[in-house]
């Protein structure tokens, strides 16, 4: 064989050995949620046969770990005890593995089912002879079927004020645990993620986490989208403007409110989105309620902006028929702003994608235009 066709044997080996670690690694992620780490056998999963199966296992394909679900999260943290079982007998249980980091303790009926928890705190001060399913533990703890999203589960967390939270399926029956270390990076992760995306960064969430560490030509792909259509808006605006070509010749006054009109809707519209884009995910309020809301808070919102407005700028030009037109634009650019800002995320949401993005670059245009055209509207009406 010549040295050329050495070299090629080489080099296709080479990537026959990389190509199947590539797919022993793929491997070996998938099955990682499926195995528990070996601490959990003596309190968990010696309750399936066999002794090293994870609870997971039993449930139906449609409840399997999913990537960003409550049951891709569950830890080493859970602890169990049965219906019956004295106080004295669980901390000699614990003693004995030498479980000494843990947040919950589960009570479960010998079927499997969650009865209730109990924190490590209220398990130390009970008497030895106590039945850890007395009146001690909690049954109206928050818990959460092993589909349910990750973002919803650290919200009801929150809700409630519990450090950690129980995953269940269909039939009541635990699979596990969330301790308080996932929950805290579950927020962290959802909270970069959710920058990004009101940025108008990206579009995926591994991307969204990993944007700041990107190569600069990838950063370009996923900011550029969003910018270009930013860019085709300004050219709407710049066509409104244009149609108030000979107005704005006449009269000058009229430009210099531009900038400030614009500026407080898109800020309006910023403050809604804040609020709205996570809400919309975890909210089950009707959209007819909550535009309500937002509609009467842009109306309070611009009405106070309105009455400031309107005495200064008569004050400074001269000119009531301007403050007026000033301040009523001011007051509907709220309004819609407000409105606009809770309604994009939420049509973005109806389709299935992901409310955060509504916001950005493409919200802002859509303000802008808005605010323009209502702006040269009562002007046109009042002024002209």
């Amino acid at each position: 064989m010549s040295r050329k066709g050495a070299r090629g044997s080489r080099r296709s080996a080479a990537r026959g050995r990389r190509a199947r670690l590539a797919r022993l690694r793929r491997l070996r992620r998938s099955r990682r949620c499926h195995r528990p780490p070996p601490q959990w056998h003596p309190f968990i999963a010696a309750r399936w046969p066999p002794s090293d199966r994870w609870p997971g296992d039993h449930l139906p394909r449609q409840h399997k770990p999913t990537r960003e679900s409550s049951a891709d999260h569950i830890g080493p943290e859970a602890v169990v005890a049965h219906a019956g079982e004295t106080a004295e007998a669980v901390r000699s249980r614990l003693r004995k593995h030498r479980q000494d980091r843990w947040d919950l303790l589960c009570v479960l009926e010998h079927d499997g089912r969650l009865l209730g928890t109990m924190t490590a705190a209220e398990l130390i001060v009970l008497p030895d002879d106590a039945d850890v399913a007395g009146a001690a533990m909690r049954r109206d703890d928050p818990r959460v079927p092993p589909g349910a999203d990750q973002e919803r589960m650290a919200s009801i967390a929150l809700h409630h004020g519990v450090a950690a939270v129980p995953v269940v399926d269909e039939h009541g029956r635990l699979v596990g645990v969330v301790g308080p270390a996932k929950l805290m990076r579950i927020l962290r992760r959802e909270h970069v993620e959710d920058l990004h995306r009101l940025a108008g960064i990206t579009r995926e969430s591994d991307q969204a986490r990993e944007a700041i560490e990107e190569p600069p030509m990838r950063r370009v792909r996923h900011r550029l989208p969003w910018l270009l259509v930013g860019l085709v808006g300004s050219m709407v605006a710049t066509l409104v403007v244009s149609r108030f070509e000979t107005a704005l010749a006449a009269k000058p006054a009229l430009a210099f409110f531009v900038p400030g009109l614009v500026y407080l809707a898109d800020a309006i519209g910023t403050q809604t989105e804040a609020v709205a884009v996570r809400g919309l995910s975890l909210s089950h309020a009707g959209i007819a309620r909550l535009l309500g809301g937002e509609l009467r808070t842009g109306g309070l919102i611009g009405l106070v902006l309105a009455l400031v407005a309107f005495p200064m700028v008569w004050f400074v030009f001269g000119e009531m028929h301007l403050a007026a037109a000033v301040a009523l634009a001011l007051a509907s650019a709220s309004m819609v702003a407000s409105v606009l800002g809770l309604l994009l995320p939420w049509l973005l949401a109806r389709f299935g994608s992901d409310p955060a993005y509504g916001s950005g670059p493409l919200a802002t245009i859509v303000q802008d235009v808005l605010s323009l055209l209502i702006y040269f509207a009562f002007v046109s009406a009042i002024v002209l």
